[in-house]
């Protein structure tokens, strides 16, 4: 059974890691997998921003709204809501996929996320993060899933 979002009605679907790289012009080409879900159930607008200054976070721009919309109706503190919309502005940048299914990230994000060569391109449900490979490969490594975790994530809540 497919997760919906809990933002929006659109069924979740990006799923795996797909390593790619990016070309000398900073442009990711959307992994085939990832660019048929876009095709299917979005236009080519997104939303790249950071929460930690350490990992891009790539929305289709209806999810990235979506999110928004969540943030504002949990009637967060005047001061949360201006951290929140100053960090992620400070990160963000609307980007269009072109027509060959690829991103133009700019370059000073590149730089301060250190995203040249081979990078992941990993589904989080409603959004796509992007990391080096090698980092993203370091921080699964460092912390997996062990029987205790997977079975504190399956047990229900009361």
């Amino acid at each position: 059974m497919p997760f919906s979002s809990p933002d929006s009605d659109t069924e979740l679907m990006f799923r795996g890691n797909c390593p790619t790289r990016l070309d000398e012009k900073g442009r990711l080409k959307i992994p085939a997998d990832f660019k048929r879900e876009i095709d299917r159930l979005y236009d080519a607008q997104f939303y790249i921003t950071s929460f930690d200054g350490e990992v891009i976070k790539m929305y289709p721009l209806k999810e990235w709204e979506a999110f928004e919309q969540k943030v504002v109706a949990n009637e967060p503190s005047f001061e949360d809501l201006e951290d929140f919309k100053n960090v992620t502005s400070y990160y963000g940048q609307m980007v269009e996929m072109d027509t060959q299914g690829r991103l133009t990230i700019a370059e000073w994000l590149r730089n301060k996320f250190g995203l040249k060569g081979e990078v992941a391109v990993i589904g989080k449900w409603d959004h796509i993060e992007i990391r080096p490979m090698e980092d993203f490969g370091k921080a699964v490594e460092a912390k997996p899933l062990t029987p205790a975790r997977m079975t504190a994530l399956m047990r229900p809540r009361s």
